[in-house]
């Protein structure tokens, strides 16, 4: 009998409050209380409360025969705690049921898997500790921020006594092979791996509102179609999304709430399939082989890989003087410098600062309290500098004047900021040269554009041109270009086209040129 696995992360960083060149070394208090506690309160009451209460009573009608699993960064259990109490405890009447497993990650949803294996046991100890004395439950299952996987960090995480872990079913990885198997780490096969099926799993995180998509309305009996649809050899479908999808990516409006609480009966009525954790599919499936995984994966954005990140030389500069502290810190012995280095480590921090423009650009502003990646930039590099003053004095490394390291930091800044130009003309100029390719652009290109450009594109095009410039377009074009028209113009668009019946294709194609002349020049 083949099974079903949902994993739901849970993930709220401390963001930073505007901190200038001129707070260095006069004041340590980063972190902007007002918006996190904002941002904390509204997606508690359209997401987390509404969506454990549902998983609750579903829990409680199923019984043992439903289940799903959490990971709940430590950044997101003290936010909980500080603003929004009522979550914890409707998480604590979730685990009492016994049909919810919480899984262990990084106690900051940090990158330092990557960088100190030291530093990365710490925090996963820390927080296998959190989630044990908050839940009662000792991690059995690891799962590393946002899925990132490789096969020394899975040895890593073998090392720790884990016995599963999660990670993207990545194709690059996987090659003809599918996800719904259970695989091993290639360094220690006593680690078990789920790989992710991200098409059905984003079939219901990304596409479950999308009216253009060609799979909406997508309702239970629907999706336990696609399920039935996996070849019976196949043994797990694993469904891995943010918890936000529900009621903040997904709106209530949507019927995001109402597909899950109608999709258990579906399951048991229409398939084979079963519920089951981590835990328990750990111990019912025999792995069908290891994978290679050399190089780090994720589940982020087209790619899989680590650019959201640790993709330009913002990142990469913000990331290496973080991590230059490491030594320091370990001679520190200040409870409030300890928790602002957790604190520092989120990896949203740095994922404000991605320059991406295509595919997957417009995610990266998702609850970003910047507007640009040079301001998240700026803005941490100023924090990271007095941090760094405070690092040194309580470690007892140096004892500088306060002057002369306030000096320091001035060119330290200004080097940031001459960093953060270079990267913006450089990102503009990819992109331009992307977009001026005049011999090879085409119209079918619009695919590759993030939703934010595609808005740009299409602001001043004439709605009749745009509908017959779309006619008989291939899918993701109008998979990408329809759901960012706005509320007047998409039925605008509506009407012209259920009027449309037979078009000129020399129409189509004048249209389409001019959305291409439009294209190339957008950012000249």
């Amino acid at each position: 009998m083949k099974s079903i696995c949902f994993y739901f992360q849970v993930h709220q960083p401390f963001r930073l409050r505007t901190y200038r060149f001129f707070d260095i070394a006069n004041k340590h208090d980063y972190f902007d209380s007002y918006n996190n506690s904002f941002i904390m309160r509204r997606v508690a009451e359209k997401s987390y409360l509404p969506m454990n209460k549902l998983l609750l009573e579903l829990i409680r009608e199923y019984g043992s025969a439903f289940k799903v699993s959490f990971s709940i960064s430590g950044m997101a259990l003290e936010q909980f705690e500080a603003y929004a109490p009522s979550v914890i405890d409707s998480f604590k009447e979730l685990a009492a049921t016994g049909n919810v497993e919480f899984l262990a990650e990084t106690y900051a949803h940090s990158l330092v898997s990557l960088k100190n294996e030291a530093e990365f046991k710490q925090q996963v100890e820390m927080h296998a500790n959190k989630i044990e004395n908050t839940f009662g439950q000792k991690p059995t299952t690891f799962r590393n921020t946002e899925l990132i996987y490789s096969d020394e960090i899975g040895a890593s995480v073998a090392d720790m006594g884990y016995k599963v872990m999660l990670t993207e079913g990545a194709k690059h990885v996987l090659g003809w092979r599918s996800p719904n198997f259970m695989y091993t780490n290639a360094i220690n096969p006593k680690l078990k791996l789920l790989l992710k099926n991200f098409r059905l799993s984003d079939d219901i995180a990304f596409r479950f509102s999308q009216q253009s998509w060609e799979g909406w309305p997508l309702t239970p009996d629907k999706f336990t179609d696609w399920l039935n649809q996996v070849d019976e050899k196949e043994e797990v479908v694993n469904l891995f999304m943010d918890y936000e999808t529900f009621g903040e990516h997904q709106w209530k409006e949507t019927g995001i709430f109402d597909f899950m609480k109608k999709l258990p009966e579906a399951v048991f009525s229409n398939t084979g399939f079963t519920f089951a954790t981590p835990a328990e599919l750990g111990e019912k499936l025999q792995p069908v082989s290891s994978i290679q995984v050399p190089n780090p994966i994720s589940w982020a954005d087209e790619e899989r890989d680590l650019t959201a990140w640790l993709g330009n030389d913002l990142q990469d500069e913000a990331f290496g003087k973080l991590y230059d502290l490491n030594s320091l810190i370990t001679k520190c012995d200040d409870a409030e410098i300890m928790k602002d280095w957790m604190y520092l480590q989120t990896s949203d921090h740095f994922y404000y600062m991605c320059t991406k423009w295509f595919s997957d650009g417009d995610v990266h502003r998702y609850f970003n309290p910047y507007s640009t990646p040079y301001d998240a930039f700026i803005n941490y590099m100023n924090v990271l500098s007095d941090f760094i003053i405070r690092v040194e004095q309580a470690s007892g490394s140096s004892k500088p004047e306060i002057e002369g390291l306030k000096s320091a930091f001035s060119d330290l800044t200004d080097q940031a900021e001459k960093l953060a130009r270079k990267q913006a003309t450089s990102t503009a100029r990819k992109v331009k040269k992307t977009l001026s390719k005049s011999k090879d652009l085409k119209f079918e290109d619009i695919k590759d554009l993030s939703n934010t450009a595609v808005k740009k594109l299409i602001k001043d095009i004439p709605i009749d041109e745009l509908t017959i410039a779309m006619k008989d377009a291939e899918t993701e074009i109008r998979e990408k270009v329809i759901p960012n028209l706005g509320k007047r113009a998409k039925a605008q668009y509506d009407s012209i086209e259920s009027e449309l019946k037979k078009v000129k294709k020399s129409d189509i194609k004048k249209y389409r040129q001019q959305i291409e002349n439009k294209f190339k020049n957008m950012f000249g």
